[in-house]
């Protein structure tokens, strides 16, 4: 039984094979271009959007809950919708060709808007490794800063080696971290250096417990610098080390949240992608069916 091509739908002008590629690059480019200016703009204005909904005043603003939900939905809508206009634009003008059933057509139309939505993503990518590299830039200038603030930090520490305890050591909290605590107990490099002295706090405070003999050193550290009691020093030592327990769950605590964080952005970037593919797919069969039927749109772009 002989096969027999189906006629094209409607009037559609149709190309002859020869003339025409089954991919139609310039289609492809025209719709992942406009999918990519689609998302920025709606990244920018909905950028706007999540800074209202935050405030720095208590009761105001809404909560964490709310603005994670509120963007997640956003960052969906934005790849759907710029996919699938990026979709829409590539199969409005990909061109026919004769060989073609119906059928083929709307799968051809189809896979055009997936390569749309490929060249959108690795568009969006190239942007924002782009964004990530200045960041990382702006944070070792930042780095640099800190590091010229530290030096001179520490050469004022240094004339003052011979000073004593700091008139606030009863005052100190658990957001210090091991060096800003070490810094309290011991003053100066000299019988105790503070890289010590934190060392032994970290590791200590991360096995859970001081042993004797690193308490022993550390109160004869702190009695010898301080010119204190024994039995003051030791009451420094285990604030100090109860300091050092805190630091190091508020670091466990935020690593924690940063990790969850992470999946739960991975997971929204993959949806987001493969809804966002779906969509260019969709759009893009029904931009070649607007295509074939001729769909006219002039209604909307009269302006009188």
């Amino acid at each position: 039984m002989s096969s027999q091509t189906l006629p094209p739908r409607n009037d559609a002008v149709i190309t002859p094979r020869g003339d025409a590629p089954h991919v139609d690059l310039p289609a492809i480019i025209a719709g992942a271009l406009l999918s990519a200016a689609v998302a920025l703009l709606f990244t920018t204005f909905g950028s706007g959007i999540g800074l209202s909904m935050l405030s720095p005043y208590r009761g105001e603003g809404t909560s964490g809950t709310m603005f994670l939900v509120a963007f997640g939905l956003w960052t969906i809508w934005v790849a759907v919708s710029s996919a699938m206009a990026g979709g829409y634009l590539a199969g409005r003008l990909r061109r026919r060709t004769a060989d073609a059933t119906p059928h083929e057509v709307e799968i051809r139309d189809g896979f055009h808007g997936l390569a749309v939505w490929a060249l959108a993503a690795l568009i969006g990518a190239w942007l924002a490794a782009g964004a990530t590299a200045g960041v990382a830039k702006m944070g070792a200038g930042a780095a640099r800063g800190a590091m010229h603030a530290g030096a001179q930090a520490a050469g004022h520490h240094a004339g003052g080696m011979m000073r004593g305890m700091m008139s606030d050591m009863q005052g100190m909290t658990g957001q210090d971290d091991f060096g800003a605590t070490a810094d309290r107990l011991v003053r100066a490099p000299q019988d105790g250096s503070p890289r010590e002295v934190a060392r032994i706090l970290s590791h200590s405070a991360a096995a859970g417990q001081l042993s004797a003999e690193d308490r022993q050193y550390l109160v004869d550290v702190v009695a010898a610098r301080t010119n204190r009691t024994p039995e003051e020093a030791g009451q420094i030592v285990d604030r100090a080390f109860t300091d050092a327990q805190q630091a190091l769950a508020h670091a466990r605590d935020a690593a924690e949240k940063a990790r969850k964080a992470g999946i739960l952005f991975a997971f929204l970037t993959a949806a987001s992608l493969l809804a966002a593919g779906v969509g260019a797919w969709w759009a893009a069969t029904r931009g070649g069916l607007h295509r074939d039927q001729n769909t006219d749109f002039s209604r909307l772009t009269r302006w009188a």
